[in-house]
């Protein structure tokens, strides 16, 4: 499957965790009053170190929240792969796939509102969409819908590297996806794919009549005080000051089926005579709705927890979502879980995001209300590995054993 986001990447962590020097705190950011480091911090710092060594990982800010273990917050590398400012807690990160959590909020609100019916067929909101008869919004935001995923199509790939700058429509997209056949019937099958969270961000401006930026702000952003929480036009690359440069090895063509370098790369980038490929300020419109979010690590952690366990959703709505996450495989109990763009990791729910410059994981557990976020700026380390996800299974294993 497709990465940019959570594809395989989401489900490679589930199924884990079902069976550069820094700075910490006990602080939620480096404005609070600073706190002795939890217990646990001296031992999981040792492991995130190695894991940032290994991965080559420029930059990463790590924070956690745990009422029964301490809250935890560390920043690691520097803001570009030559040295220079280190990383701060409060820098700004691309989020990719955490944004499909925001449209499926959103999405979720109005169906509360009344204003659409989670079982309606898509094709109420957009015709020409192949099966969009029988394909329902719940299985868009389920990935169950079968639509083909436009980011795995080989030419796509070669004009993102081509024309890394392009500001992408979203009728580009649709076209890219429904010249392809689907992967199976509407609900026959899981296939993460990027149409349906494109789509649901349609169905959103459509029923709000504004554009999906503005409903965020006004629905998310504004609510909870998300100052440093942003969806970029199509046609903006940047991204707020601060933030760490971004950075990927290999290209959006050479890691489409597999983003582990070659053999001998994989030497010289541990070696580090092979750097990876600066690619900030490449255009993230071809993500929208599922991807092109911008945040930060205090901001992460209160919407993450917002959106589980507060009032973005009433309660009926935020069980619901819930209750969606079933294994995507029903053969299998213990396989990965996902439902209405939540994914579950162990104990908590939550998603992950991968595009090329960043990769990130925010997650809550409802329960004992453990909150972890970890950013990062790289697209995936030189062995394929997902820099973010193999951090945050470090804390999770600190902090649940």
């Amino acid at each position: 499957m497709r990465r940019f986001g959570a594809t395989g990447v989401v489900l490679l962590l589930i199924a884990g965790l079902a069976a550069a020097c820094g700075n910490d705190d006990g602080a939620p950011s480096k404005a609070a009053p600073s706190k002795a480091a939890p217990a646990y911090a001296g031992d999981l710092r040792k492991a995130l170190e190695t894991i940032i060594r290994d991965q080559r990982i420029p930059g990463a800010v790590v924070m956690v929240t745990s009422k029964e273990k301490g809250d935890w917050t560390a920043t690691f590398g520097t803001r570009t792969v030559q040295g220079g400012a280190p990383v701060t807690a409060d820098d700004h990160f691309r989020i990719g796939s955490n944004t499909k959590t925001m449209t499926g909020t959103v999405i979720l609100q109005l169906a509360q509102e009344g204003k659409l019916g989670l079982d309606d067929p898509v094709s109420k909101y957009r015709p020409g969409v192949p099966n969009g008869d029988a394909i329902t919004v719940t299985q868009l935001l389920d990935m169950r819908s079968g639509l083909y995923n436009y980011s795995e199509d080989d030419q796509f790939n070669v004009r993102l590297d081509s024309e890394p700058k392009h500001a992408w429509q979203v009728d580009e997209l649709l076209a890219i996806a429904f010249a392809h056949p689907p992967y199976f019937a509407p609900g026959a099958g899981f296939h993460y794919s990027n149409t349906n969270t494109v789509l649901a961000g349609l169905i959103i401006e459509k029923l709000t009549g504004t554009a999906l930026n503005e409903a965020f702000r006004k629905r998310i952003f504004e609510p909870l005080g998300l100052r440093n929480t942003s969806l970029p036009a199509a046609d903006d690359t940047t991204i707020p000051t601060p933030y760490p440069q971004g950075y990927m090895f290999g290209t959006n063509v050479s890691t489409l089926k597999d983003a582990a370098l070659p053999a001998a790369e994989q030497a010289a980038a541990a070696s580090g005579s092979l750097l990876p490929n600066d690619v900030t300020n490449n255009s993230p419109s071809w993500t929208w709705a599922a991807g092109a979010g911008i945040s930060t690590a205090a901001d992460l952690s209160r919407y993450v927890v917002a959106m589980l366990d507060g009032d973005l959703l009433d309660a009926k709505y935020r069980q619901l979502r819930r209750d969606s996450v079933k294994p995507v495989d029903p053969a299998n109990p213990d396989s990965a879980g996902y439902g209405m763009a939540l994914a579950r990791f162990g104990p908590l729910l939550g998603h992950d995001g991968q595009l090329p410059g960043y990769q990130s994981f925010m997650a809550h557990d409802p329960d004992r209300k453990d909150t972890v976020i970890v950013l990062t700026t790289l697209f995936a380390g030189p062995n394929g590995s997902q820099p973010a996800n193999e951090l945050a299974r470090a804390v999770i294993k600190a902090l649940y054993g």
